[in-house]
């Protein structure tokens, strides 16, 4: 069977680019096949409207990632806590960036009254966390809602993750790591700091504290 049409064009592109890095440098690929020590863990949304590796001018080996729908963080998702699990205790990363989005369509689903099917229960917590606010974010425009639950939401989840006993122990070996919250622009194409930057055990709650 023929390789679609849209499939060439990616193959092609790929072509392209395998390319125009090896004519930028010679040895691009070789050192990658060495292993990977990435200084950052970045955990976003899966919306194709936020690329990640552009935005932040970063190049293979220096951010391992990992997205889903609306960057939650469920303490029962085997694959966030693999993920983790691997950039903490064998990468080593420093730095795990939690990112979320303005206008992001799974916030904007979890605050409608409307079966999605599957996706609900992947977005709940994003319904709990409007219910705890609702009668600050009833006040606001649609829009500055949602955008404020996208906010809360990404710093909610740095905390999801920082509350993992993957990042206490890493803590308590005094190995070091940072648990951050920011915020894509699509407007613009800027981050935004949701000054949110968990460095210890002090920054989260004594009953998460791993002896």
């Amino acid at each position: 069977m023929p390789m679609p049409d849209k499939l060439t064009k990616i193959f092609e592109s790929n072509e392209s680019w395998a390319d125009k890095m090896v004519d930028k440098d010679p040895d691009f690929f070789q050192r990658h096949t060495k292993g990977q020590k990435p200084e950052y863990l970045w955990i976003g949304c899966s919306d194709s409207r936020v690329p990640v590796r552009q935005m932040t001018d970063t190049g293979p080996g220096d951010m391992f990632v990992h997205l889903n729908i609306a960057n939650t963080f469920h303490h029962h998702d085997l694959n966030a806590l693999s993920v983790l699990h691997y950039a903490v205790d064998v990468l080593e990363v420093r730095q795990i960036i939690v990112c979320g989005h303005y206008a992001c369509g799974g916030v904007m689903a979890a605050l409608e009254q409307v079966d999605h099917g599957l996706v609900d229960h992947w977005i709940r917590p994003i319904k709990q966390l409007y219910e705890e606010h609702k009668s600050r974010l009833n006040t606001l425009p649609k829009e500055e809602m949602v955008n404020q639950v996208c906010e809360w939401h990404a710093r909610r989840q740095a905390f999801n993750v920082a509350q993992t006993s993957i990042v206490q122990r890493a803590w308590q070996k005094k190995q070091e790591l940072t648990v951050h919250a920011i915020i894509y622009n699509l407007e613009n194409g800027l981050l935004n700091d949701l000054d949110c930057h968990i460095t210890g055990p002090e920054d989260i709650p004594e009953i998460y504290h791993i002896q």
